[in-house]
C-alpha cells in the first residue's frame, strides 16, 4: 500500500502537471470506485469544466480544490489509493491500461488516469460548501501529519503513554501518526533501535523521543527518493521509487544488517509482516 512518501510523490507531480488546468470530461469504468456521488452522471456534471487551483495531501488521502472559471471554490476531488491504485498522467491516445478505472480529461489531449488492481481504491468529489470531512469520513480519524507542528515529542509521547501494545503495532494505527504504513515504522523503528514487539508503556522518553524523529527523518529520506516501490507504486509519470534500494530493514529478511551484519529477521505482528536486526534493535 503506498504510505505517505509515496502519496506525498504523487501529490507533488499532480501539483506540476494538472494545476490550473480544466477537466474537460471523464469516464467511470469500474462504477464502485466511486464512494461519492452515487450517481455515475452526477459526477460527470460536477466535474466537467472545473479547474483545480491546487493538490494537498492528508496522511494517505490526496485532495484536490476545484475552482470554476471565475476561481471561485467548486468543491473537492478526493482520492485514495489503498493497496494498488495508481495515478498516472497520459495521453488520451494511450493504450489503456488493464485495470484503469476512472478517467479525468484535460487540454492538449492529456488524460489523468486511476489505475487499481485489487479495486479497492477510492474517488469522492465533494460538492461546493461542503467540508472534505463531512463526505470522506475517513479523515476525521487521522492523528497528527508527521511533519506538523502539531507532531512534537510530547504529543507523542502523550499518544504512547496509555497503550499496552507493540509499538509496531501503535506506528501503524492512523489515528496516533497520519501516513505511516508498514515499510516506515520498520525504518523508523530500526533508526531508533527498538524492538518492535516493545510494548509502548515501557518506552522511555529518550527511545519516545528518538522514534519522534527517526519517523521524520526516514519519511523525508523517502519523499527525497521518490518513495519506495515494491510492488505496484509508481509516480504520476509511471517510474519507480528508489527508496527501496537503500531500505535498512524491509524487505530484507536473510540479508545482513547494514549496521552490525546480523541477519534481518521477519516476524509476523498483528497480521503485518515486520522486519528488524535483533541485535541492533532491543
Amino acid at each position: 500500500m503506498p504510505e505517505l512518501p509515496e502519496v506525498e510523490t504523487v501529490r507533488r507531480g499532480l501539483d506540476k502537471l494538472t494545476v490550473k488546468q480544466t477537466i474537460e470530461g471523464g469516464e467511470v469504468l469500474l462504477e464502485r470506485t466511486l464512494a461519492y456521488p452515487f450517481s455515475v452522471s452526477e459526477f460527470y456534471s460536477s466535474i466537467k469544466d472545473k479547474a483545480i487551483a491546487f493538490w494537498q495531501r492528508r496522511g494517505k488521502y490526496l485532495l484536490a480544490q476545484l475552482v470554476d472559471n471565475a476561481q471561485k471554490p467548486q468543491g473537492w476531488l478526493g482520492v485514495h489509493l489503498r493497496m494498488t491504485g495508481q495515478l498516472l498522467w497520459t495521453k488520451q491516445t494511450d493504450t489503456l491500461q488493464k485495470h484503469t478505472r476512472v478517467r479525468l480529461f484535460f487540454p492538449h489531449n492529456q488524460e489523468l488516469r486511476f489505475v487499481d488492481t485489487r479495486t479497492f481504491g477510492k474517488v469522492w468529489l465533494v460538492p461546493p460548501q461542503t467540508s472534505p470531512e463531512t463526505i470522506i469520513t475517513g479523515l476525521q480519524k487521522l492523528g497528527a501529519e508527521p511533519f506538523a507542528a502539531e507532531f512534537s515529542a510530547t504529543y507523542f509521547a502523550d499518544k504512547l503513554s496509555k497503550r499496552r501494545r507493540n509499538i509496531k503495532i501503535l506506528l501503524l494505527d492512523q489515528a496516533i501518526v497520519a501516513g505511516i504504513g508498514n515499510i516506515y515504522a520498520d525504518e523508523a523503528l530500526f533508526r531508533s533501535g527498538i524492538h518492535p514487539t516493545t510494548i509502548a508503556t515501557d518506552l522511555t522518553p529518550t527511545q519516545i523521543t528518538k522514534l519522534h524523529q527517526a519517523i521524520i527523518e526516514v519519511l523525508q529520506t523517502a519523499i527525497n527518493k521518490g518513495g519506495t516501490t515494491f510492488s505496484d507504486f509508481l509516480n504520476l509519470l509511471g517510474v519507480n521509487g528508489n527508496y527501496g534500494d537503500s531500505a535498512l530493514v524491509y524487505g530484507r529478511k536473510g540479508e545482513p544488517c547494514r549496521i552490525c551484519g546480523t541477519s534481518i529477521e521477519k516476524i509476523k505482528l498483528g497480521g503485518r509482516s515486520c522486519h528488524f536486526c535483533p541485535n541492533c534493535q532491543i
